[in-house]
């Protein structure tokens, strides 16, 4: 039986991030191909006194417990996940190179190890010196160790061939479902009207432009809202509190939202999807919006205009943005034509379907 070991992430069910998202969706899928699917959970110790294993719809779970639950946790947990996978039977699937120097005992252990590279982390503004030191290096270390590595976008594989062989890359999109009904009921609590505001979902920090978006969208009335996801502690931290001062009374802080059903509703109904991402590869998020036939309003960049395609609009800078709402916001046609191109370019490129066959092509290569 073939067997992949998944680490890397907080662990599954789906409750965290993309990359739990997209481990979920591979791990059920390898397994109903009949492959052994083991995923590392990370757990409290409050809660989860030792290592513990369960399973979840035909996956095998391994809780690791850990004190705490910032970044020093997550550290002590993927080492000692590295410690336990070592031990173990299988191809080892890990996702992000954020502690990359673990992944050195896999490779002294003879354990054959892909590494998913993600973006180009150590670029961020929210690090700091020492931590965007530490996402460097580890950048360095996944590319020498790994196997092989994965990109999300043909721009991380061109970043990554300056560290290795081309030859040692893949490109392998991220992916989403494709949403093409949704309940409108879940607006309801919202009270919101369909296609009359615009959606925003993005960690709330610098490099994503929100405060570019809101201060754009909170210009002048516009007679629609601006539903903002995302978790904004005002009280303490200074950037979250710039953005909340910027809006006016048509923006609409509802907080982070993760059940699936609702998530599809807001973006299903959404005029217009807004990403202010400027850095990193194929962004989950905007994945998600183009799958649910969304006309996007993107930052001009690299990233953003591969996975949008030509249709989708492009702005860099306050002034740009302004002009972009005050153009499309009274546009229906436009709009029209933008969601139709929306949905197009999903389905060519990010249906998890296609993604998860060539991530089980790729993985079949190098299982024992």
């Amino acid at each position: 039986m073939k067997t992949l070991l998944i680490t890397g992430i907080r662990g599954i069910p789906a409750a965290h991030g993309g990359f739990e998202t997209f481990a979920e969706a591979l791990a059920l899928y390898l397994v109903n191909l009949g492959w052994q699917v083991v995923v590392y959970c990370q757990e409290s110790l409050s809660v989860c006194p030792h290592n513990s294993e369960s399973f979840w719809q035909g996956v095998k779970l391994i809780h690791i417990p850990v004190k705490g639950n910032g970044a020093k946790a997550t550290v002590m947990f993927d080492y000692l996940v590295a410690k336990d996978a070592a031990k173990r039977e299988g191809l080892v699937l890990t996702l992000g190179y954020n502690t990359a120097v673990f992944n050195v005992w896999l490779r002294l252990q003879g354990k054959k190890n892909i590494i998913n590279m993600d973006g180009i982390e150590w670029k961020r503004d929210k690090w700091c010196w020492y931590e965007k030191a530490w996402l460097y290096l580890n950048e360095r270390v996944g590319c020498l160790v790994g196997n092989h590595l994965i990109a999300d976008h043909p721009e991380i594989a061109n970043h990554l061939s300056t560290r290795v062989s081309k030859t040692k890359i893949s490109v392998i999109p991220y992916g989403a479902r494709d949403v093409v009904v949704a309940d409108i009921s879940l607006l309801e609590p919202f009270q919101l009207e369909a296609k009359r505001y615009v959606i925003l979902i993005a960690r709330p920090e610098p490099e994503n432009s929100i405060l570019e978006i809101v201060s754009s969208f909170s210009s002048c009335y516009r007679g629609i809202k601006l539903v903002v996801l995302g978790s904004y502690d005002v009280a303490n931290n200074p950037y979250h509190a710039s953005v909340q001062a910027a809006a006016s009374s048509e923006v609409y802080f509802i907080g982070p939202i993760y059940d699936h059903a609702t998530l599809d509703a807001l973006r299903f109904y959404a005029m217009l999807y807004v990403h202010g991402h400027t850095v990193g590869g194929t962004n989950p998020s905007l994945i998600e919006a183009l799958g649910a036939s969304q006309p996007v309003l993107a930052h001009d960049n690299k990233y953003n205009r591969w996975v949008a395609g030509d249709e989708a609009e492009y702005f860099d800078g306050l002034a740009a943005c302004t002009l972009a709402f005050d153009a499309l916001l009274s546009d229906d046609h436009r709009l029209s034509i933008m969601s139709k191109a929306s949905y197009e370019r999903f389905k060519s490129e990010f249906l998890w379907k296609n993604v998860l066959q060539q991530y089980e092509l790729l993985l079949s290569e190098w299982v024992s």
